[in-house]
């Protein structure tokens, strides 16, 4: 292994101490600021698992610290695969719990292996390690590559379904895991499942990054990434508000589903923004668009054609019997009601100097009121 070179080892060496701690200890106070569970359980299994290697791997030929190391390489894969089956919601369940006296039983079971009771048990955990009883090879047994591989395809298949920053996580983290079982130094270990833990503390400021920022209903920057937006404008800018007709009275006809389903449509539309105009979920049914570096004289033949578009598209509106789950055999569609949707917009600008862009908000959001009182489904420039 390429950490196994002398010139690399002792310039790692130094840092293997702090590097653990600080990782695993960044990533559990953001876990558990953030109120994410299943990362936590992650990082702390991490953990035990690279101070149990750190301590035994390089231990020689004692058939007991060998078997740790073994319990080790069989326990990890399989636990982090079923983590990744879990949801913050699973976890907090009858599931998660099992789940959770599972994982603190774990610790018993390895200290257990040590026992000189257990010593043919220790022996039957090492055996078909290549290169021999007296070293802890590069080569894995098969049991462990069974177990590495069970997890694999576990967490691999979780991903097909979920494809999310954290379940890639995941994967990198078993990715780690395979390389500091086998490498056969406590030092290769600590790098390699520490840095497999940086991974997924990484996705997790990621993910949080993105709860934060972005609208999960429609896919849109929501109104923190606005309000960040706003700081970087100057000069010449038109500012956009835009809001979907009779949203309220949609939604107590057809119900929030339907109302749901409605604002994506319309923020996807939004994503089709030209003229270099950015779209933002502001607020319920509310968005808006930035022009930087444009007027409003600019903007108004973008967002005529947005309203155009949203209001050539309509909106079909599902069957109350339509199942969950797509068929395997075609069935005849019930009858299906389009309706009309329709958008008014304010648009306001910048005069060039330094004007605050939250005025500009006001005047784009006071032409959108004087587009519905005018009988709505049309743009209004402020001024």
């Amino acid at each position: 292994m390429s950490l196994q070179v002398d010139a690399l080892r002792g310039a790692l060496e130094p840092l293997v101490p702090v590097y653990p701690w600080i990782v695993f200890g960044a990533g559990v106070l953001l876990g558990w600021r953030f109120h994410r569970l299943q990362p936590i359980l992650a990082l702390v299994l991490l953990l035990a698992a690279e101070r149990t290697l750190a301590t035994f791997a390089d231990a020689g030929a004692a058939p007991a610290d060998r078997a740790v190391t073994a319990a080790v390489a069989l326990l990890l894969p399989l636990d982090l695969a079923v983590l990744a089956w879990h949801s913050e919601r699973s976890l907090r369940a009858g599931a998660g719990r099992l789940t959770l006296a599972l994982l603190l039983v774990q610790p018993l079971a390895v200290v257990l292996v040590r026992q000189p009771e257990l010593e043919s048990l220790a022996r039957a955990l090492d055996a078909g390690r290549a290169g021999g009883p007296g070293l802890r090879g590069a080569a894995l047994t098969q049991p462990e590559l069974l177990a590495f591989g069970a997890a694999l395809a576990l967490a691999s298949a979780r991903f097909a379904l979920r494809q999310t920053l954290i379940q890639s996580g995941f994967l990198w983290a078993l990715l780690a895991a395979f390389l500091a079982v086998g490498a056969g130094t406590g030092l290769a270990a600590t790098v390699y499942l520490t840095t497999g833990g940086l991974v997924l503390v990484l996705a997790l400021v990621e993910t949080s990054h993105h709860m934060a920022y972005d609208d999960e209903l429609t896919g849109l920057p929501g109104r923190r990434a606005f309000e960040d937006a706003l700081l970087r404008l100057g000069g010449q800018f038109a500012i956009a508000m835009l809001d979907i007709d009779h949203f309220k009275r949609f939604n107590d006809e057809h119900g929030h589903d339907a109302g749901d389903q409605l604002l994506r449509m319309v923020g996807a539309t939004l994503t089709r923004t030209e003229g270099g105009g950015r779209a933002f979920r502001y607020g319920g049914e509310e968005f808006a668009i930035l022009f930087p570096g444009r007027s409003a004289v600019d903007a108004l033949p973008h967002l005529e054609a947005l309203r155009r578009a949203i209001e050539a598209t309509g909106f079909t509106l599902r069957g109350r019997d339509r199942p969950t789950q797509k068929p395997k055999r075609p069935v005849a569609a019930g009858p299906r009601r389009k309706l009309s949707v329709t958008v008014s917009i304010g648009v306001a600008e910048s005069d060039g100097g330094e004007a605050d862009p939250r005025e500009v908000v006001k005047a784009a959001d006071r032409a959108l009121y004087r587009a519905k009182g005018a009988g709505r489904n049309r743009v209004v420039c402020a001024g």
